[in-house]
């Protein structure tokens, strides 16, 4: 009984390395390599462009809504800290 066991489990492995082994294959194939495309990395993983960054020229504009709140918590936090 336990050889029986121990045999099915070693085929069960060694079945499972074989896929895990084919399986990765899938995305390196020779025509891709080859035609000089790079696939898109997915959304989160990918590094930022200077497209995908916003300009420097609206940092100082105090009229920006952005800026009209980052200035009424400056304010707000003036009170609260002191000199730290």
């Amino acid at each position: 009984m336990k050889k029986i066991m121990l045999a099915a489990s070693l085929v069960v492995l060694l079945g499972g390395a074989a896929v895990a082994q084919t399986g990765g294959s899938k995305g390196s194939t020779s025509s891709g390599a080859t035609s000089g495309t790079v696939l898109p990395a997915p959304v989160g993983h990918r590094q930022p462009r200077a497209a995908d960054v916003p300009s420097e020229k609206n940092l100082s504009n105090p009229n920006t809504p952005a800026n009209k709140e980052d200035a009424e918590l400056d304010r707000k936090i003036k009170s609260i800290c002191r000199g730290c």
